[in-house]
């Protein structure tokens, strides 16, 4: 479960306001994998943000009962001077789990080769998705927000993303920003449009992408 309460967020743009989540007030039912949908610049990865903690909200609150994922694609919370293996090593110790069982599912999924043992700001955009990829990845969360990441990397990698993330979603949530329609129905069941500030839940995805398909019409 995630409950936003009375949450509002806005950015300064050009001089002049702009809100992009609007006094929110809605309950995420457990057991379901959203497709998060809206169009550019709607607030989709704000409010990945938010209910991961990387981001505060200007008012109001985020409470869940269970554990979520950072963002995976954003690599703000990475130290840029420590080496891969450094940043897992640390988030091992902040999750609780055991550091050498995720390094070596880092290490191996990632693909990074001597990279995983150099700084992550000498990592390509590509490279920081899929270190951050890999570690949520190798994270048994309770929900899983992603942003597109399952782009990332050539066609092998992008299988074997598309792979781990199926298996991860049968056991555990997920909430998913994606412009592909053929990748939000094979991993969503129900959908969230985020439209001048305001979400709205539906239970049918069908009926989540109708209303999309007619925002960005």
């Amino acid at each position: 479960m995630i409950r936003f309460e009375n949450l509002s967020k806005g950015f300064w743009v050009q001089g002049a306001r702009k809100i992009v989540i609007d006094n929110l007030n809605m309950t995420l039912p457990t057991g379901h994998s959203l497709a998060l949908l809206g169009r550019n610049g709607a607030g989709k990865s704000t409010l990945l943000q938010m209910i991961a903690g990387t981001m505060r909200p200007d008012s109001g609150r985020i409470v869940s009962d269970g554990t979520i994922s950072w963002p995976v694609g954003f690599a703000g919370s990475f130290h840029r001077e420590l080496t891969g293996a450094q940043n897992i090593r640390f988030i091992a110790r902040i999750y609780g789990v055991d550091t050498d069982s995720l390094l070596a599912f880092v290490e191996d999924f990632a693909e990074l080769g001597k990279h995983f043992h150099m700084p992550v700001r000498s990592y390509s955009s590509g490279m920081r998705s899929r270190l951050t990829f890999g570690a949520s990845m190798g994270i048994r969360f309770d929900t899983y927000l992603v942003d597109e990441v399952t782009a990332v990397g050539d066609k092998i990698f992008k299988r074997k993303s598309q792979a781990i993330f199926t298996e991860r979603v049968k056991t555990s949530s997920a909430i998913l920003v994606s412009h592909s329609m053929d990748q939000v129905r094979a991993y969503c069941n129900a959908g969230i449009v985020l439209e001048n500030g305001r979400l709205f839940y539906f239970e049918d995805l069908e009926e989540a992408i109708d209303l999309h398909d007619r925002i960005m019409s």
